[in-house]
């Protein structure tokens, strides 16, 4: 099998330029994954901010996750636990909002550590989303402000932690998915590993590299491109020995923002006789139909929306 794809992103200011957009184009295509290094956040930024999340983990939510799910989860079970995730995890909302203020356990250095982290994770998806842009055809800009809405993005951080699980046959990480939304920038652990993605009927590990940031592609990137870009199927394995850290980031189109397939790339299908596969619909719709639905496959929640189209103007 090919390897995970991992993009050097200093090369997009030289003459491998035209090479790397191609790396970037074929995985956005072929995987709905990539591996980021060279990305402009400082190696000593990110130890700072696995410093402080682990520390973060050990002190506030390691004895509560032993006492509440590790105790008693897996008690008398034999067969593999469908409906729950082996995961301590919280979530950080940056925009449109903030709602730091609502975690008190959070001390200000590490609030302030996720801040800084969080801004250079929104620019660094920004500038990503050009990039796609470049290689779509699509005029500078336009996935950014596809995503706006009237009031921004939204943008928020999943912490979460994956602590050894005894039984790993018995129960998943986080079960496999695809992410509702835009594009996704992950911090992983670089030493215990268990994301996994699905390519073409097989479970690939996504590597641990130290200081990289994983990509991964949203539905709404897919319904954008009409099926062009794909969002894939992920998912988290349990490991008997080793706390896993993610930070996963996600850019997501404003609540109210419209989605749809970009108009000039119906266009330009439309030479190739392609239909528009692709409902039109608002965000917050599909993220209502999305929370029950997020561990079933994505297909009928496309279709699904299709009740939801809005009329195009």
């Amino acid at each position: 099998m090919e390897a995970f794809p991992v993009i050097n992103m200093e090369k997009l200011n030289g003459e491998e330029r035209a090479a790397t957009m191609e790396k970037i184009r074929d995985a956005c295509e072929n995987w709905g994954f990539f591996e980021l290094v060279n990305h402009g956040i400082s190696f000593e930024q990110m130890d700072t901010v696995e410093r402080s999340t682990k520390g973060h983990y050990k002190k506030c939510m390691e004895q509560r996750f032993k006492e509440l799910v590790a105790a008693k989860a897996l008690e008398g079970v034999e067969t593999e636990i469908k409906d729950m995730d082996w995961e301590s995890t919280f979530f950080l909302r940056h925009l449109p909002a903030s709602n730091v203020a609502d975690f008190p356990d959070l001390d200000l250095e590490y609030k302030k550590v996720m801040k800084d982290f969080a801004s250079k994770l929104q620019k660094l998806a920004e500038e990503l989303l050009d990039l796609l842009c470049e290689n779509l055809g699509l005029e500078k800009g336009y996935l950014k402000k596809a995503f706006h809405g009237s009031k921004g993005p939204n943008f928020g951080t999943k912490v979460s932690n994956y602590p050894p699980c005894p039984k790993p046959d018995l129960v998943k990480g986080l079960r496999a998915h695809t992410d509702a939304g835009g594009i996704i920038l992950l911090f992983q652990d670089d030493t215990v590993s268990g994301l996994q993605l699905l390519k073409d009927g097989r479970w690939v590990d996504v590597p641990p590299m130290r200081h990289s940031i994983v990509v991964n592609l949203g539905d709404q990137l897919e319904v954008i491109t009409n099926g062009k870009y794909k969002s894939v199927l992920h998912r988290v394995v349990t490991q008997t020995v080793g706390t896993r850290m993610s930070i996963a980031s996600f850019y997501n189109p404003g609540n109210d923002a419209v989605i749809y397939p970009a108009t000039a790339l119906l266009e330009k299908e439309a030479a190739d006789q392609k239909d528009q596969v692709y409902p039109k619909f608002v965000f917050d719709d599909y993220m209502k139909l999305y929370a029950g639905l997020k561990f079933q496959a994505k297909e009928p929640r496309f279709e699904a929306m299709k009740k939801f189209e809005v009329a195009t103007a």
